[in-house]
Parts: structure tokens; C-alpha cells; sequence
């Protein structure tokens, strides 16, 4: 009986000792990696806008303009220049759990006298962006391409669509490449042909500039000067939805959460399509101040028509 009872004991405390060690190495192979701090470790917004990094990104008395994620969202590319000084673009990566120091790009060297306009491609292996010397002048758009651990130097884009004066490169996932045209002020795209673009397209739009084509295509934003109040000077940001037959809608004001009575500018969409990001400009606030702001995407959804 001795034995029966100490064979029993063995038996108990080997089951208990394998589940301990099952639920031990459950809870090791459910470890989560370091926590990647993307978005700089902002905390999420929602349905109202908020000032993108404060002291760190938006800094106030300089001008913030587009800002472009890598598709893995460990890579930020944006434009910024202080008063009076030509645009350049600047980046920071996700390194471990923390982002690098916020560095000047000068992708083209010094090549041009500025760079802005940075759009990360969607396979992540390029960043597109908009180079010139002088304003209205010699507008075009140039890319790097990715090396191991840096990027090529600065290529002006082989297409038709840089025979006129062109910025505000934007893709969609499919890599349908999306840009405006400064001499005939109105939208344009150009499909992806293994990587190349040998057409161009006039994308028929009512109005609006700056336009961010949405990762699905399925909407398209632009910036515009309000068009339901006249003595309204100042640029809003609107949105179109695409149609199944490919045509687009009238275009729809974000109203008044995003579209303040200052300049909204340079809409963007993250990658994963949860965020929207956009310059505001508030010279009337505080001279030179123009900050980053984010918002969750479900904005636009709000204002999205009924049948789509």
C-alpha cells in the first residue's frame, strides 16, 4: 500500500512538474519582443486632431510640410524649413525600441536648393520626392533607391511626367503613382508599369491641389480653398471617393474638426490606412508656426456617401 501511495506521489509530481514547465515555456514563446514605439510613441489620436510630437517633429516657429512612413512604419521622411530658408527634408528610424536623432536627408547633395515632398513607395525599396532651384521654375520629382544601409544618390524620374514643372509624389499600394502639375494646376496619374511610368493620365477632378491618393484607391484627399464660404480665404482639406466605374465623386469638405479658419495643408494617409496627417498653418497665432497633426482615418469615413 506504501508503495502504491509513494508510486502515486511520483506520478502527481511529475504532471505537475510538466505543467509548470508547459506553462512556462508557453508564456516564453508568447514573449513579445522589445515594444517598437512606432509613431514616436504617440499616443493614438481619435476623431480630433492633435499636434503630431510636439518639441520633436512640430516645432513651433518653423513650417512642417508632407511626412511620409515606411511601409513598416519604422521610417518617418518629412519636409520642414524655418522662416525665410529653403525646405529640406529630414528622417528618423525605429532603432531597437527608440528613433534616431531627427537628421537632414540632402538626398541630392546640394545638388538642388530644395528638397520636400518625401513619399516612401509602398514596397519600401524607394522614397520619391519633389527637387527645384527656384519656385515655378524647375519643379520635378526625383528618387533615391534603398542600399543595405543607405540610399543611392538622388535620380531625376525617367518620365513623361517630368517634361513640366510637377511635385507632391504619392502612391497608392498597387504602386499607381500620383503627382500634380503646377503649369496646367490640375492632377495627374501615371500607372505602374514594372516599376516605370510611360503614361500619363489627367485624373478628372472638380478642383483641389496637393492630392494623397488613399493605400486602397479608394479616395483620393486634396487641398482647396473653402468652397462654401466666399469670404473664406483659407485652404481645406476635401476628399473624393472613387466610383466602381472608376469616376469620382464631388468632392466632400472633412468639415470643421479637421478644417480650421487657417491654411490645412499636405493631407497624407499612413500606411496602414488608420491615420491621416496634415500641415496647418497659424500665422495669425504666432508668426512662422505651422505644425504636423494626426487624426484617425475614421474622419473620412464619417463623411464617406452611403453607397460606397
Amino acid at each position: 500500500m506504501r508503495n502504491d501511495n509513494f508510486i502515486f506521489l511520483i506520478l502527481v509530481f511529475a504532471m505537475v512538474l510538466n505543467a509548470c514547465n508547459t506553462k512556462n515555456q508557453k508564456v516564453k514563446d508568447n514573449d513579445s519582443p522589445i515594444t517598437k514605439e512606432i509613431y514616436f510613441g504617440q499616443k493614438p489620436p481619435g476623431l480630433n486632431p492633435e499636434v503630431f510630437a510636439p518639441g520633436i517633429v512640430s516645432i513651433n516657429g518653423r513650417f512642417e510640410g508632407a511626412i511620409s512612413f515606411s511601409p513598416d512604419l519604422e521610417e518617418m521622411y518629412f519636409g520642414a524649413n524655418n522662416e525665410n530658408e529653403e525646405t529640406s527634408i529630414y528622417f528618423s528610424k525605429l532603432k531597437g525600441n527608440k528613433w534616431t536623432p531627427i537628421k537632414r536627408a540632402n538626398f541630392t547633395n546640394g545638388g538642388k536648393n530644395e528638397e520636400l515632398h518625401p513619399f516612401v513607395s509602398p514596397n519600401g525599396k524607394r522614397i520619391y520626392f519633389t527637387a527645384l532651384d527656384s519656385s515655378f521654375a524647375d519643379e520635378k520629382i526625383w528618387y533615391v533607391n534603398r542600399l543595405k544601409d543607405s540610399w543611392s544618390d538622388a535620380i531625376q524620374l525617367d518620365s513623361p511626367l517630368n517634361d513640366d514643372l510637377v511635385f507632391f509624389p504619392n502612391q497608392s499600394k498597387n504602386g499607381g503613382f500620383y503627382y500634380f502639375n503646377l503649369s496646367k494646376m490640375k492632377t495627374y496619374y501615371a500607372p505602374n508599369k514594372n516599376g516605370e511610368f510611360p503614361e500619363i493620365r489627367e485624373v478628372e477632378l472638380e478642383f483641389g491641389h496637393h492630392a494623397f491618393i488613399s493605400p486602397s484607391e479608394d479616395y483620393l484627399l486634396v487641398t482647396a480653398r473653402n468652397n462654401e464660404d466666399e469670404s473664406r480665404k483659407d485652404n481645406d482639406i476635401y476628399v473624393y471617393f472613387k466610383r466602381q466605374d472608376g469616376r469620382w465623386t464631388k468632392p466632400i469638405n472633412l468639415g470643421s474638426t479637421i478644417n480650421s479658419n487657417f491654411d490645412e495643408k499636405g493631407p497624407s494617409i499612413t500606411p496602414d490606412g488608420k491615420y491621416l496627417f496634415f500641415g496647418r498653418s497659424e500665422r495669425d497665432i504666432e508668426p512662422g508656426l505651422s505644425n504636423m497633426y494626426w487624426v484617425s482615418t475614421e474622419v473620412i469615413n464619417k463623411v464617406r456617401p452611403v453607397e460606397f
